[in-house]
């Protein structure tokens, strides 16, 4: 096996128009950048010819029997030779001539090199107008937000990067949202990442791409959200606790008004509401972060883990019987108060300020005896 010092990867579906011509030009940027290199074609089940102009053009063909963008990328970095890969469509959508300004920052510590095609060139036509002006710009600004991630083109097709680095991630998506997971995972593990500018030029296939604007942008962003509970789940559960906290302090001793808007306690029975649902949300939050960090989809994080051990099973009991004892002593106290009035009637407004929050306390109480035990069994650590 001849060592090499980079590999360029195609994915490779039914691309008997353009594969050739992309193979070509990757061949010559290789030679013109002067390195040792080669080209390897992914191919994901072709049937139109697509491998024999791989082999004829001198492109190395690998064949890939799992579906999917992301599988037929994975397997081609699997099997490089390069110690740097650089990935790109076989459509003719990318300039491979751009191989140089990839390579530069990888000679020069990054670990992945994302192309920006906002920062280089769009050509007319190279990209549909929800793509470049509602759907990148968005789901890129999403990336920036959830995990802090310095890149302007979250989704470009053209990016280059170490191989161990990237294989050390243990990738799993294999649809179009495997671009993200890349990005992601390089983030949340450390990777340095670097920009350059690239450009987009139009398809150069006759036939429909691959890619579907709503189903895959929906994947991307689900992708997202899955790998962020902070932004999935802490933040929104925060967010109803707090207010609903808030608004069950200010309503419990009285009525209150603003201006001449009255709230009583049809309101405070929606505040409860509201700060049980955040609660409940919250701990989906920590659950799924434990999840994610012991089954390897999110990498360890220090600052949780040291919190994390102060949620022990020993407190959540503790708390949760504490909150099952203040819910069971205020029902016991309304129960006092309705046996004083022979059993009769009472005024609902001011024993729902009673009951209302007695009955928030029980299901909190339950809810932290039942998440610490859940929580637990998660923390357990394989054998």
């Amino acid at each position: 096996m001849t060592p090499v010092s980079v590999t360029i990867v195609m994915p490779c579906l039914n691309e008997v128009e353009t594969l050739g011509i992309c193979i070509r030009k990757a061949l010559v940027a290789i030679k013109e950048a002067g390195v040792s290199g080669e080209v390897v074609v992914a191919d994901n089940g072709s049937t139109d010819g697509s491998l024999e102009i791989a082999v004829a053009e001198g492109a190395r063909v690998i064949n890939v029997p799992v579906r999917g963008y992301g599988a037929a990328l994975l397997a081609g970095f699997e099997d490089a030779r390069g110690n740097y890969v650089l990935m790109a469509d076989a459509d003719d959508s990318y300039d491979f001539s751009h191989l140089p300004r990839f390579l530069l920052p990888l000679e020069n510590g990054s670990d992945l090199v994302m192309g920006n095609r906002f920062r280089g060139e769009i050509k007319p036509g190279a990209m549909p107008f929800l793509h470049r002006y509602l759907g990148n710009p968005v789901l890129s600004y999403v990336g920036r937000l959830f995990f802090g991630i310095p890149v302007g083109d979250f989704h470009c097709g053209i990016r280059a990067f170490r191989k161990d680095a990237v294989l050390k991630l243990k990738l799993r998506t294999t649809g179009m949202e495997f671009a993200s997971e890349m990005v992601v995972k390089a983030s949340l593990t450390g990777l340095k990442i670097s920009e350059v500018p690239t450009t987009l030029s139009p398809d150069g296939r006759s036939r429909a791409p691959h890619l579907r604007t709503w189903r895959d942008g929906w994947r991307h962003l689900r992708f997202l959200l899955l790998f962020s509970p902070r932004w999935l789940f802490l933040y929104p559960g925060l967010a109803a606790t707090l207010a609903g906290l808030l608004l069950t302090v200010w309503l419990l001793p009285a009525q209150r008004a603003i201006g001449r808007v009255f709230f009583d306690v049809d309101t405070l029975a929606y505040a409860i509401g509201l700060m049980l649902v955040g609660v409940h949300i919250t701990v989906f939050a920590v659950s799924a972060k434990v999840f994610g960090t012991r089954e390897g989809f999110l990498p360890p994080d220090a600052k949780f883990e040291r919190l994390y051990n102060y949620v022990t099973l020993e407190s959540g009991l503790l708390l949760g019987t504490a909150l099952l004892l203040a819910g069971f002593g205020a029902m016991v106290y309304s129960v006092v108060l309705w046996g004083r009035a022979g059993f009769g009637f009472l005024t609902p407004a001011h024993m729902l300020r009673i009951t209302l929050p007695a009955a928030a306390a029980l299901m909190l109480g339950v809810e932290a005896i039942f998440s610490s035990f859940f929580l637990s069994l998660l923390g357990m650590r394989h054998s």
